[in-house]
């Protein structure tokens, strides 16, 4: 049973939710808020399995609340449901840690999809933004593009840093570095312990 939780400030859009996934066996609805702060306290009281979460929210927005979400629960899939396609608002969430992003114009039945995938342990992404992820079951085949804290990593790993300083220097969890580390490594096709290193040098992200 997927145990889910809703963050969104407009009423309208929860009840459409409620209404879509009324009659789905599979899904329990745990509670539906209106802003992050509401949104953590649910989550700490209910631990829902899938999160689905707008990012322009009152009190705490949903890119800061899926990162302590992640922090203090990171077996909770994270879908992001917002109006915003813009590459930075997509990286934002995920280097916070979201496990999905799709955008509320898409239809009812693709939200259903969307949270059956991050619930399922893969990654999901709007084909209407500009993201490609290994596991996105949108992504094509073959590399994918980094995202902008990705190449941040990526430039440091070039300078021979370890995750420990990496995590350090960019205020972020030694385990989202190493998290970064193995999806760079599948987005760009690379195997073995030193390729991200060696790719790292050899495109200059050292400079």
């Amino acid at each position: 049973m997927i145990r889910l939780a809703i963050a969104e400030d407009h009423q309208a859009l929860i009840d459409g939710l409620e209404l879509l996934l009324k009659y789905e066996e599979d899904i329990s609805i745990v509670g539906a808020v209106n802003d992050g702060e509401a949104l953590l306290d649910l989550v700490r009281l209910k631990q829902p399995n899938v999160v689905i979460t707008d990012i322009r929210m009152p009190k705490m927005d949903g890119i800061q609340a899926t990162a302590i979400i992640k922090k203090e629960f990171p077996h909770i899939k994270i879908l992001a449901f917002t109006m915003f396609d813009q590459d930075d608002a997509v990286a934002q969430m995920i280097d916070a840690g979201a496990n999905g992003y799709i955008l509320k114009n898409t239809a009812l039945k693709e939200v259903l999809k969307a949270i059956l995938t991050v619930a399922g342990g893969q990654h999901y992404y709007d084909p209407n933004i500009n993201v490609t992820d290994p596991k996105s079951t949108s992504a094509k085949s073959g590399k994918g593009v980094l995202t902008v804290r990705q190449k941040e990593i990526l430039k440091l790993i070039g300078q021979g840093k370890t995750s420990r300083e990496i995590s350090e220097e960019l205020f972020i969890g030694t385990h989202t570095v190493d998290t970064h580390r193995k999806n760079m490594a599948r987005i760009l096709g690379l195997k073995g312990k030193g390729e991200l290193l060696r790719y790292a040098v050899e495109k200059k992200y050292k400079f």
